[in-house]
């Protein structure tokens, strides 16, 4: 079987479109969580964003496998070099096994500990615990799941991946609905319901995408018979990988704090920030969905060599993600009394979200510039650069103007907000120069590959 991508398929827009419903049905998933919580207690809303917070710090460990399985396998792909790229798959899926078993026994075990360092108020550890030590201890089938869409996008097959995700999400909801409404006398078991139904959802999802994997790729026959090269492929995605997850842990670990800030405010001001930040990620959305099908496009085209091609795919891109996430943060805004409508009729937390929301028209294009051009670099395999200024940048200036605006001179949550602004457009315009620089080019695995192999025979 060929397993190289189609190359009349290689449109932006074939490789996208799935990989928005993907993300979007995702999203959605914690947003139905938030809404069906909402209509059984605000307490419950607040808790599990703290927990939902604490979990997805880890699984962005998963995701620096995965990232790097995505580059290394639509490299090897464009180059095509296809038992390469399998090779790798394989390789990166024990990895994120490996490693999310060991994650998952440390949710379990040390999972109070880690929401009381997060200031959580006494009332909601109950909850919280219970959601974090139960979707903590199955937290590696996520790992998996990751690493084995990566694997059919950058192979490019991206609607197998985001049909799974349809049904990861249908199971969710009726689950979520069951145990938080109690229909058919089924017992109403609140967030340890909706914990249950996560899980569930994850364990189907597993088993139909390792089918897609087996039925697309013939999966099956490289698990026994993949190349002694294992350790190379490991370190190559350890190169890709660990700067990617730099840059996330370093966002996350911020997001960390200035939660904590914003739990300083009150249970008020956290589920105020965690309703906005639910509305964002739908704001964002296509910016994220563009990027990575741009990764994908950059990946095969480094692999070819055709680095012109590269460099114009990602501007072009560029463009059309800062017009559109502008346009959405706009209309978000036009309606964003409804919008907080759906989940709380609280005047207070409704009209504090408003003006989130007009500060995300400033932010949301600067975002834009982040998520389109790291995810280019990235697929280049020039990884190190994003999370070094990824550190500079939210640490040493974010984090330094949200306790400024929110601590010191009592701004609230505009603080963070201002903090949200001022880190993504200094990142933004850095990434920018970076890519127009071209260093990206010599950094490039098939590139160094070639070097190597010139270097050898001469």
């Amino acid at each position: 079987m060929d397993h190289q991508m189609n190359k009349k398929k290689m449109t932006l827009f074939a490789i996208t479109w799935p990989i928005f419903i993907e993300l979007l049905l995702h999203m959605l998933m914690g947003n139905i969580d938030t809404l069906m919580l909402s209509q059984y207690s605000d307490d419950s809303v607040a808790s599990v964003g703290v927990a939902n917070q604490i979990l997805s710090l880890f699984i962005v460990i998963f995701g620096f496998v995965a990232t790097g399985t995505a580059v290394l396998v639509a490299q090897h792909l464009g180059a095509k070099q296809q038992k390469e790229a399998m090779d790798v798959s394989v390789v990166s899926l024990l990895a994120n096994l490996a490693v999310g078993l060991i994650i998952s026994a440390g949710l379990f075990i040390f999972s109070g500990h880690l929401l009381k360092m997060m200031d959580l108020p006494n009332r909601l550890l109950a909850e919280g615990n219970q959601y974090l030590k139960l979707v903590g201890l199955f937290i590696f089938l996520e790992g998996l799941i990751m690493t084995a869409g990566a694997i059919l996008r950058s192979s490019g097959f991206t609607k197998d991946s985001m049909y799974v995700t349809v049904v990861m999400n249908i199971l969710n909801i009726v689950g979520n609905y069951c145990f938080i409404f109690g229909p058919f006398a089924i017992p109403v078991l609140g967030v340890q319901g909706v914990a249950i139904s996560t899980v569930a959802s994850r364990m189907i999802g597993l088993l139909l995408i390792g089918y897609a994997l087996v039925h697309r790729l013939s999966f099956h026959k490289h698990w026994t018979n993949f190349s002694k090269n294992s350790f190379r492929h490991l370190k190559h995605l350890m190169r890709i990988g660990i700067p990617t997850a730099g840059e996330h842990l370093s966002y996350n670990g911020s997001q960390m704090v200035l939660t904590y800030f914003a739990a300083t405010l009150g249970a008020e001001a956290l589920t105020t920030k965690v309703y906005a930040q639910n509305l964002m990620m739908l704001i964002f959305l296509f910016s994220a969905a563009i990027s990575q099908g741009t990764q994908i496009l950059v990946g095969h085209f480094i692999g070819a060599k055709q680095f012109e091609a590269a460099y114009k795919r990602c501007m072009r891109t560029l463009s059309i993600a800062v017009v559109i996430s502008t346009l959405g943060a706009v209309v978000f805004f036009a309606f964003s009394d409804a919008l907080f409508g759906l989940f709380t009729n609280n005047p207070s937390i409704i009209a504090e979200g408003k003006h989130l929301l007009l500060l995300t028209i400033i932010l949301e294009p600067g975002r834009a510039f982040n998520m389109v051009i790291i995810s280019s670099l990235i697929a280049s395999s020039d990884a190190k650069f994003p999370v070094y200024m990824a550190i500079i940048s939210m640490w040493g200036v974010g984090i330094s103007v949200a306790y400024i605006f929110t601590i010191l001179l009592g701004w609230g949550l505009a603080g963070i907000w201002i903090s949200f602004i001022v880190d993504e457009w200094l990142r933004g315009i850095l990434m920018l120069f970076r890519w127009k620089s071209r260093i990206w080019v010599k950094k490039s695995f098939i590139h160094q590959q070639a070097t190597n192999e010139i270097s050898f025979t001469s």
